[in-house]
């Protein structure tokens, strides 16, 4: 971790005087920052700042705030989604330094991989190697570049009490929820997901001990009362149901979408899966099948990955 990342992590995150004191030299600097980027996405919105299309069919991956809330992995996964079927990707990346482009070598060797801050040259480079779609990594904030789908990450961990609010440079937040209304797909991420399952006697202490349920809830109920909302998907590792189920408890019981859950687990496991769910959730009156279809509200359908 570099001299940058630690203090950048100890001014965000750390509760202590000194760095709420740090915080405070740097809020006017934050309200600054935060009313250029609200008046730049204005302009636009409103057609003041030209957008620039790309040549290409285009997915744009990013988040709102800086640091991992896994745009890589999802943007290197919809890549592999593309190459499977056919189509070459594209990966176009900032161009800034870092290993991201060896990792997308890595997890999509049959994508063309191009660091370059300008997009669309990017995209044209990406064009002429062969790419017949794009996946834009980190390019959330990237306005001056049109895109057909744009995918918004939010990592649980990133949200108060765990993180402070403020922008940067006195918190992490390039833009604030608002945000979320260029998104045509919210993912919300959860880091310590995996260690929770394994912890399968004290799962749900441990959930209890991050405060999970209210973050959830307070990320969901604030997406669906401002964006219009089709479906919710939850996908989950290996592990037991507890913690998936406390995942979907936490969800508002007036939420009248249906819940998809989306497993690791070998094909022929998910009546198991479901069943268990089933017996965790009776007292939250959600019912759960095994099945590859959605129908109504307030159900949930545990399908394998």
């Amino acid at each position: 971790m570099t001299v940058s990342h630690r203090v950048a992590r100890w001014l965000w995150w750390n509760r202590g005087a000194p760095a709420r004191a740090a915080r405070g030299v740097l809020l006017p600097f934050a309200f600054l920052y935060r009313t250029v980027m609200v008046t730049r996405a204005s302009a636009y919105r409103r057609g003041w700042l030209r957008q620039r299309r790309l040549p290409l069919p285009a997915v744009a991956v990013g988040n709102l705030s800086v640091g991992g809330a896994g745009k890589t992995p999802l943007a290197a996964w919809i890549a592999a989604f593309f190459d499977r079927r056919g189509m070459k990707p594209g990966i176009l990346l900032r161009g800034h330094g870092g290993d991201e482009a060896r990792v997308h070598a890595r997890l999509v060797p049959g994508a063309i991989v191009v660091p370059n801050p300008d997009r669309l040259a990017g995209a044209e480079r990406a064009r002429a190697a062969g790419a017949r779609v794009l996946v834009l990594d980190d390019a959330y904030q990237r306005l001056d570049v049109a895109r057909d789908v744009n995918v918004a990450l939010v990592a649980s961990e990133s949200v108060p009490p765990h993180a402070v609010s403020w922008p940067l440079p006195a918190g992490p937040w390039r833009e604030d929820w608002s945000a979320l209304a260029r998104a045509d797909v919210i993912v919300v991420t959860r880091r310590r997901a995996a260690l929770m399952e394994m912890m399968s006697e004290v799962s749900r202490t441990a959930l209890e001990a991050v405060d999970l349920g209210e973050l959830l809830q307070r990320i969901v109920s604030y997406v669906y009362e401002r964006f219009p909302v089709e479906l919710v998907a939850i996908a989950a590792s290996t592990g037991g149901p507890a913690a998936l189920a406390a995942v979907l408890g936490a969800l508002p019981s007036s939420l009248p979408v249906p819940v998809v859950v989306v497993q690791h687990i070998a094909e022929g496991f998910e009546a198991g899966l479901a069943a268990a769910l089933a017996r965790h959730l009776d007292e939250v009156g959600a019912d759960v099948y095994a099945a590859d279809f959605v129908a109504e509200p307030r159900e949930v359908f545990a399908q394998p990955a």
